[in-house]
């Protein structure tokens, strides 16, 4: 038997020499994180937030600016992790995609998920899709964060699920005039709670109510848009100097969220229109600022 012991003795270190290296790698391989947004919540919160209402008819959402706003948040809490992408579930009669559903599908690092649409406009669906994604990318090992921006109840099976095959997910609420908007198993559930307040949600959110320009200036092209574009980032770069773009570059085709509020309302004082609720007209403002920063490296 003693002559065994050497055997096994190799077949340990050997064991442990295979584990080490599995820890080795599994440390050298970067968290990922991505961003589950359940569009009826987001818009009924939202409306209600900054235009006082849930009727989607009633305002307009800047879904590209806000889906950039949460990116450069979650980059903010998950700083050393990377973003799978951002999952966007809403409901769609029949599920066919909607204009402004197929915009935001278009976007980059987004996938639009539909459910059925009922004859009263109720979501049908929707929380199923939430709980396959969550659970199949937890069980994959593609994430290690999730962060849900929901409040319904049945959302508390995708959590758990997810939760169990090692994910952590951290609720992002809206915040709520009075009370919340948010069921309380699915506050218990989660392993963090964080809420975006009206500050966050007022540059993407605005009444249809309300003329988009006071004194009716005609709706400018894309392409004067995407001029006025440039012209700030010229202004940008002289003010900040060519080293400010090894800050910006690593965010392409994304701005952070400082940059964009600022691009948006210098851009609005120059074309003395808003901009606010236009998704083609912010992306041609973004793409102009972008081609020339990029002329500029």
């Amino acid at each position: 038997m003693n002559d065994d012991l050497p055997a096994l003795a190799a077949r340990i270190d050997r064991t442990n020499e295979l584990l080490t290296r599995m820890l080795a790698e599994v440390a050298k391989t970067p968290s990922t994180h991505a961003i589950f947004v359940d569009a009826g919540y987001l818009y009924a919160a939202a409306g209600r937030l900054v235009a006082g209402t849930e009727d989607r008819r009633a305002f307009d959402l800047d879904a590209e600016g806000l889906i950039e706003a949460l990116i450069d948040r979650a980059r903010s809490i998950f700083a050393d992790s990377r973003l799978l992408r951002v999952y966007w579930y809403d409901g769609a009669r029949r599920r066919i995609h909607t204009a402004e559903q197929q915009s935001i599908a278009e976007l980059p690092d987004v996938k639009v998920r539909l459910g059925n649409l009922n004859a009263n406009n109720q979501q049908k669906g929707v929380d199923s899709l939430i709980r396959s994604d969550l659970e199949s990318l937890a069980r994959h090992r593609a994430i290690s964060d999730a962060a849900l921006l929901g409040g319904d109840e049945d959302l508390v099976s995708a959590v758990e699920a997810a939760q169990g095959y090692g994910a952590r997910v951290h609720l992002w609420g809206i915040e709520a005039p009075d009370g919340r908007n948010q069921a309380e198993p699915l506050l218990w559930e989660v392993d963090s709670q964080r809420t975006l307040d009206l500050d966050f949600f007022k540059p993407y959110v605005s009444r249809r109510t309300a003329a988009y320009e006071a004194n009716g200036a005609s709706r400018p092209t894309r392409e004067a848009v995407r001029f006025v574009g440039a012209q700030i980032a010229a202004k940008w770069l002289a003010a900040r100097g060519r080293e400010a773009l090894a800050e910006l570059l690593p965010g392409h085709p994304y701005l952070p969220g400082s940059v964009d509020q600022d691009l948006l309302v210098e851009a609005e004082g120059m074309l003395q229109y808003s901009l606010r609720g236009q998704a083609d007209l912010r992306r041609a403002l973004r793409d102009g600022f972008w081609e020339h920063v990029q002329t500029q490296y």
